[in-house]
């Protein structure tokens, strides 16, 4: 049998070390299941799914909910990266096929601007979601050029939560003798299992959405 056990630093007495004495901590419903679960019947495709699936359902969903289009746009500093409507943009490089274009250059500046949440929007369901879709399950092509950008919150959240249904179809009905297949000339990293780039796109995911998040509190706040 597995067994797992978190553990974390505590506030409790700290030991001879100066360190606290660890603390347990509630696993997600994978996680238990995970604890209690034969190495022989372990569901590597499951498991995948359910690290950004409980991730978002629990931590990302909520937190995003209501997103007003101020707050989608809302930029704390000036010559942010953003979506703009065409033709209004300074940026290098003005991606999009329609009324809208997101924000890019070549190379990328050296200090990186700062992105507004729907730029980071943006990235996450193209680059991120859209054209992976596109490449491993069969969706549209697409890429940042071709893209109709979001012109309100709504709109791009209905775009996330689309884009995600399609990912999180493709990889849970994935074998995991296809996870251990090359990805292909699509990625950069052609020989890399499959399973490398489904890790990729959840941290990806995970990073993304808590920036958005972030923003959204410094706007609360501003």
């Amino acid at each position: 049998m597995i067994s797992i056990e978190i553990r974390v630093l505590g506030t409790g007495n700290f030991d001879d070390r100066g360190r606290s004495p660890p603390e347990r901590l509630p696993l997600s419903a994978a996680g238990a299941r995970l604890a209690n679960m034969d190495a022989k019947e372990f569901n590597w495709p499951q498991a995948l799914r359910e690290q950004w699936e409980w991730h978002w359902t629990n931590l990302i969903r909520p937190r995003i909910e209501g997103l007003t289009d101020e707050e989608y746009f809302w930029s704390p500093v000036p010559n942010s990266w953003s979506v703009r409507p065409r033709g209004t943009s300074n940026a290098q490089i003005q991606a999009g096929a329609g009324d809208l274009t997101i924000d890019y250059g070549f190379p990328a500046p050296d200090p990186a601007p700062f992105t507004t949440i729907a730029w980071r929007l943006g990235h996450v369901i193209v680059g991120v979601l859209a054209m992976r879709n596109a490449a491993h399950f069969g969706a549209p092509e697409t890429d940042y050029d071709s893209w109709e950008y979001a012109g309100d919150a709504a709109t791009a959240l209905h775009q996330l939560e689309s884009q995600l249904d399609v990912w999180l179809t493709g990889v849970s009905g994935l074998s995991e003798a296809q996870l251990r297949e090359p990805v292909g000339d699509k990625e950069p990293y052609p020989d890399a299992p499959l399973a490398e780039l489904v890790l990729h796109i959840h941290r990806e995911l995970i990073h993304h959405m808590s920036e958005v998040c972030l923003i959204r509190d410094l706007y609360a706040h501003s």
